[in-house]
């Protein structure tokens, strides 16, 4: 190939200079090396926890409700929009009186006759009613839907919060296997290292067998726990994979997390929802102030009735009448201080049930922190320990490979520093899983 040339056009024109043969090659190679590129692109998945997160929120059914909680509220919204619509109704009656308007007098009167009413009488009408002024009862009745949605994809966000603790578990859970499964190897190296040297003995007669068998031994268990960490990190991953909906293997990268910075400050949904249960019962509050109010309507009414609009007149006849009609109901005055005081003692609960939640939240924030300073001091040990640990096993594998260490005493070293390493291991990632925990305990996971 030469230089600034292309594998694509390298390949054509191999493809135009070779025979059948070599066309043929050059097409297989050409193939392996496609799905070398798109093994290694789906082999190429890294994942953060961030990452992580949006994923389990994305990829949880309850998820689905959003977009069902704005539909409902659109629909309520525009359902109490629709007073403002004029209301047509249509009405009719057919009755008998026991008796019927009659005249004082019996002469006829010049130019004037008297009607005879019958006793029964029909009348069917419609009616339009155009609202003028509803004492705020729709407007109040659009802002109750609107909160009652806040509340509901707020409780939604709620229930979606908790994923994050479960997802923490797993995503932790496999960081701390594959930092184990990296000791594991440094271990299963120095196993090795003794095993080479312990036979470079044997072979002089310096030593015995059985020190190699006994190093054999060591190294066939390191590799058993190295099945064991392999099994549970794979549950790990199958379980993350089914909240995420993604498929993960060995080759997934998991970036470990730096440490967060950590605020005293809470953010977490449920203060928010707290918040809109309040809003709900003002707009309740508001409802009834709007219930004392009177209603103004424009009216037109028209029909076909027995007798019409004249009272002259004991015929069928068609009518119409319009104007302005008031409404203004005040038996609503009877309930109103008692619907009040219920109102604000509703608040009241709503104020002692976040004072509780906040309360509780604080418990585990101190727990927390307390668990965080613990491994801020473990971890300045650990790291002392492994340096005393390391400066042991190199002393330990000269003196094995001069033979005045034996292999068992040599296993007890390696054993000691691979003790001091997982230590560290485990305390730096509970270290992170404990920071990453206070953030989701605070409300600041998703920041």
């Amino acid at each position: 190939m030469g230089k600034g040339q292309s594998v694509i056009q390298y390949f054509e024109a191999s493809f135009k200079t070779s025979n059948r043969f070599r066309r043929l090659m050059l097409i297989c190679t050409l193939i392996v090396l496609i799905a070398g590129f798109s093994s290694d692109a789906q082999q190429s998945l890294t994942l953060n926890i961030k990452d992580v997160y949006q994923y389990a929120r994305n990829n949880y059914p309850l998820i689905n409700q959003r977009g069902l909680i704005i539909k409902a509220a659109e629909f309520t919204v525009s359902n109490a929009a629709k007073g403002y619509f004029p209301m047509l109704s249509v009405n009719g009656q057919a009755t008998y009186q026991s008796t019927v308007t009659s005249f004082p007098f019996t002469l006829p009167l010049p130019g004037f006759s008297v009607p005879k009413y019958g006793k029964d009488q029909y009348k069917i009408y419609g009616q339009i009613d155009q609202v003028i002024y509803d004492g705020g009862m729709i407007g109040n009745q659009k802002q109750m839907a609107k909160t009652t949605a806040k509340i509901q994809e707020q409780s939604l966000e709620v229930d979606l919060y908790q994923l994050y603790d479960r997802v923490n578990q797993l995503f932790f859970g496999v960081i701390l296997l594959n930092e184990q499964l990296k000791q594991n190897e440094l271990v299963l190296r120095d196993i090795q290292n003794g095993i080479d040297k312990a036979k470079a003995l044997v072979a002089n007669g310096v030593a015995y067998r059985s020190s190699v068998d006994e190093l054999m031994a060591q190294k066939l268990q390191t590799e058993q726990a190295r099945v064991e960490l392999k099994a549970t990190r794979k549950a790990y991953m199958e379980m993350l994979s089914q909240f995420i909906n993604l498929a993960l293997n060995e080759n997934t990268v998991f970036e470990k997390p730096i440490s967060p910075v950590l605020t005293g400050e809470f953010n977490r949904p449920e203060l928010l929802l707290y918040n809109y249960q309040q809003n709900i019962y003002d707009d309740q509050k508001s409802l009834l102030n709007a219930q004392l109010r009177p209603r103004f309507f424009f009216f037109l009414q028209g029909g076909y009735a027995r007798p019409g609009l004249n009272m002259l007149s004991n015929d069928f006849a068609w009518y119409y009448i319009g104007g302005l009609k008031l409404s203004w109901n005040l038996g609503s005055l009877y309930t109103y201080g008692n619907q009040k005081k219920i109102l604000e003692i509703n608040k009241t609960m709503i104020d002692l049930q976040k004072e509780t939640f906040l309360f509780n939240m604080g418990l585990i924030q101190k727990q927390q922190q307390i668990f965080i300073s613990k491994f801020t001091e473990l971890l300045k040990n650990d790291e002392a320990i492994i340096k005393l640990r390391e400066s042991v096993k190199k002393a330990s594998a000269a003196q094995l490979e001069n033979g005045v260490l034996s292999a068992h005493d040599y296993i007890s070293v390696v054993n000691a520093e691979d003790q001091a390493r997982q230590n560290f291991i485990l305390h730096q990632i509970q270290m992170l899983q404990e920071q990453y925990n206070y953030q989701n305990t605070m409300g600041n996971t998703i920041n």
